[in-house]
């Protein structure tokens, strides 16, 4: 009999200390919380998870060359974040393009198909990705890009697109009536979470000032990790503004930090 008090004492002191433990970790992380908490995260694709922004501008400035026009770094700017349809709504508009939007996004459709299936992840984006899914923090993605597209920009990376929740396709999904800068995809993405989730809830990851202008409409905090070109004014939707995802520190958000600067 005494024994067996022992067991059930030493297991009582093993799950007390375990509590503790853990208690003692979230009063750290809300202490250390500089930013409004939250519980979920939605991330942007395109220059922020995957590099693909520089064989856009690639794709829409040979395509811009074939009509004998330039591309210039505003129109960029204005295109960057868009969907599919006003990407080319955009380009053929501002660079004054001597075709149709439908030809226009029947020539710049194909070439993304053809060009956007080696790219590469971005500096941080794996390591950020499992660790909240490591940690139970629930997260989406909002992309701008089609369906179609996300499959190919995706396939060399299955096993860690398939630790998303869910994902939302700006340029195929129905729910999505207006584009970024319109917060309508993070709105969308938000109500697919299960739960009530609220928009205050969820923290949003981007590169573009299309997706923070989108971000802050939708009632939501915004991590921006910014090409180099983006201008000051640019960057004043963000709630915070970091070189690459490496910099990001989830304590200051309410999220599990990190186990140390070089997990993965």
């Amino acid at each position: 009999m005494f024994l067996i008090q022992s067991v059930i004492r030493n297991h009582k002191v093993k799950i007390q200390s375990v509590l503790k433990s853990h208690t003692v970790k979230m009063t750290i992380i809300n202490q250390i919380a500089k930013y409004h908490k939250v519980s979920h995260v939605i991330f942007d694709m395109d220059g922020l998870l995957l590099e693909t922004e520089q064989i856009y501008e690639k794709i829409i400035r040979d395509l811009a060359a074939s009509y004998g026009k330039p591309y210039p770094w505003e129109v960029r700017m204005r295109i960057l974040g868009t969907t599919e349809r006003r990407t080319c709504e955009i380009a053929v508009a501002e660079l004054g393009l001597p075709c149709t939007v439908d030809e226009f996004q029947k020539q710049f459709s194909q070439s993304c198909l053809d060009n956007l299936g080696n790219c590469n992840l971005m500096n941080g984006a794996e390591r950020i990705v499992r660790h909240f899914y490591n940690n139970n923090v629930p997260f989406c993605l909002a992309t701008s890009s089609s369906q179609e597209s996300v499959v190919v920009k995706t396939a060399n990376y299955p096993a860690l697109f398939k630790l998303f929740h869910h994902k939302v396709c700006g340029s195929t999904d129905p729910d999505v009536k207006q584009g970024k800068p319109a917060p309508d995809i993070f709105l969308v993405a938000c109500q697919r979470f299960p739960g009530n989730i609220k928009p205050e809830d969820c923290l949003v990851f981007e590169d573009a000032p299309n997706g923070c202008r989108a971000a802050k409409l939708a009632g939501m905090q915004v991590v921006m990790v910014p090409d180099s070109h983006v201008t000051e004014k640019q960057k004043e939707d963000a709630t915070v503004v970091l070189k690459n995802l490496l910099h990001f520190k989830p304590e200051e958000f309410g999220l599990p930090p990190f186990a140390d600067i070089n997990e993965e």
